[in-house]
């Protein structure tokens, strides 16, 4: 496709997005910003955390999954449906029950001043790395089909994608973002059935004879049976089961929203409806990687760099122009919601929790949001700084190294909230940072050396459960009996 009519393309995509920006952050303050003055209708968050858990991930990575891995990522999405139970059912009535603007506030009174930082810090670093992960992709594939014909520099392409997304969020903040996640969830799963039918129509078959030709090939399978496999099935689940409790239900981003419905009974209405539609849109997506296959197998295609690579050369390159077309729509789409909702969230953690800025009375509104211009906008010169770094070092498909991040940086956090909601033992506090930091280092030295120490096993995503376990078995070693603990 033409990169001039790509651009076209996005900059109308954009005016309609900045439209709901305008109509959603009119007469807003900081508590619009934080939790949406707890006004979200449910079913709307519901179906804009679709987006927003994807991702551009999801979108280019998943797809381009299918012909290294077969279905087995549907394992992952079982433990998924599994893990959101959990944060519907243990963590959203906790963090109402206290009336939470920031989840990690908790760890605040129910370990001290030391615990809190650790888990504030623990999310900004996770979130910031992971958020980076996410937006790189889809800027990097912006640099090839529309920059690159320009000689526009990587960093300028990024800082143009960060700037538009701070012009609908630095004001209304989760209200925005909301309505925002829900418009492009619409765009992304349309470009998704869109992109399946333009494939169907070039290869001349029916998609119901496509559908038959997936589930009798080999890339169909979704179960792994040998225990040493990064994705035996059993480590599969337990690994979507804990990655969801962890970058969902201990993850600001994921909770704001959850936090921003009008009560509890909304909120877990929100979790259910949402984690039951997410197993059939990964399916969807598993589908298109598989057919995409199919195609480049049929024309012939040699698909060249990372699997990431598939799905974004089939569409520009070989479909027709609106097929183009729709695949841009999807992908901006796909990594806004994603983008938008780390801004928000490591603004939101950094001035509550750093900052304590919904705990000075003092302070005039007009200079708290002052103050939280100035972190949004730092933040977004962190990410800046993140994404050009990584362009340097990309070396395999995007979505292995997002949950490998969250394996070492989400665990620590695993591990505090499991100590306070199941043990009734008060830790020595100023020690949980160390606990904290020696965790993911011990678990990375074991993965090293796993086939050696465990007899051929290779830890997956389940490194997360062993960082968490770690965390855990290293407050036990700091705490002492208490009688009186919040829970």
């Amino acid at each position: 496709m033409n990169s001039a009519v790509i651009f076209l393309i996005i900059v109308l995509y954009f005016g309609l997005l900045f439209l709901v920006a305008y109509l959603t952050s009119r007469r807003s303050n900081s508590e619009t910003f934080y939790v949406g003055n707890k006004q979200s209708p449910w079913f709307v968050v519901a179906f804009g955390m679709i987006g927003a858990s994807l991702s551009g991930v999801t979108f280019m990575s998943v797809p381009g999954w299918v012909g290294t891995t077969q279905f087995t990522y549907m394992m992952i999405v079982v433990g998924y449906l599994i893990g959101y139970a959990v944060v519907a059912l243990v963590l959203l009535p906790l963090y109402y029950r206290l009336n939470l603007t920031s989840i990690y506030t908790y760890l605040h009174q129910r370990f001290g001043f030391w615990s809190y930082k650790t888990g504030a810090f623990f999310f900004l670093l996770s979130r910031a790395i992971g958020a980076s992960f996410r937006m790189f992709i889809v800027i990097n594939v912006l640099q090839i089909f529309i920059f690159d014909a320009w000689n526009v520099p990587f960093w300028v392409t990024v800082l143009l994608f960060l700037v538009l997304v701070i012009i609908y969020t630095y004001q209304g903040g989760i209200k925005t973002i909301v309505w925002t996640d829900t418009f492009q969830t619409v765009f992304m799963l349309l470009a998704v059935v869109l992109s399946i039918w333009f494939i169907a129509k070039d290869l001349n078959v029916s998609i119901l004879s496509l559908i038959k030709e997936v589930s009798n090939s080999e890339v169909s399978n979704m179960v792994v049976t040998d225990w040493s496999a990064k994705n035996f099935f059993l480590k599969q689940i337990l690994s979507g089961m804990f990655i969801t409790i962890t970058m969902t239900g201990l993850d600001q981003e994921m909770m704001q929203k959850n936090l921003s419905c009008r009560n509890l009974r909304e909120a877990q209405k929100n979790m259910f409806t949402f984690s039951f539609i997410l197993v059939f849109v990964n399916l969807m997506f598993l589908f298109l990687g598989a057919i995409l296959l199919i195609y480049s197998k049929t024309k012939g295609i040699s698909v060249p760099g990372t699997t990431d690579d598939l799905f974004p050369t089939i569409a520009l390159n070989y479909l027709t122009p609106a097929a183009g077309v729709v695949f841009m729509i999807g992908l901006v789409s796909a990594a806004f919601p994603s983008a938008d909702g780390a801004l928000t969230s490591l603004t939101t953690s950094f001035c509550v929790d750093f900052l304590g800025l919904n705990n000075k009375p003092n302070l005039s509104e007009a200079k708290k949001r002052n103050i939280r211009y100035i972190v949004h906008f730092s933040f977004a010169a962190l990410l800046l700084l993140i994404i050009v770094i990584y362009k340097a070092i990309n070396d395999q498909a995007i979505i292995s190294k997002v949950f490998t991040v969250a394996g070492y940086t989400y665990g620590p956090l695993l591990g505090l909230y499991s100590f306070g909601l199941f043990l009734k033992r008060k830790v020595n506090d100023k020690f949980v940072p160390l606990v904290a930091v020696l965790s993911p280092i011990i678990c990375y030295v074991v993965n090293m050396y796993s086939e050696v120490l465990f007899n051929g096993y290779k830890f997956g995503f389940e490194i997360l459960i062993l960082n968490g376990a770690i965390t855990f078995i290293g407050l036990l070693l700091i705490s002492s009996r208490a009688e009186n603990t919040v829970i």
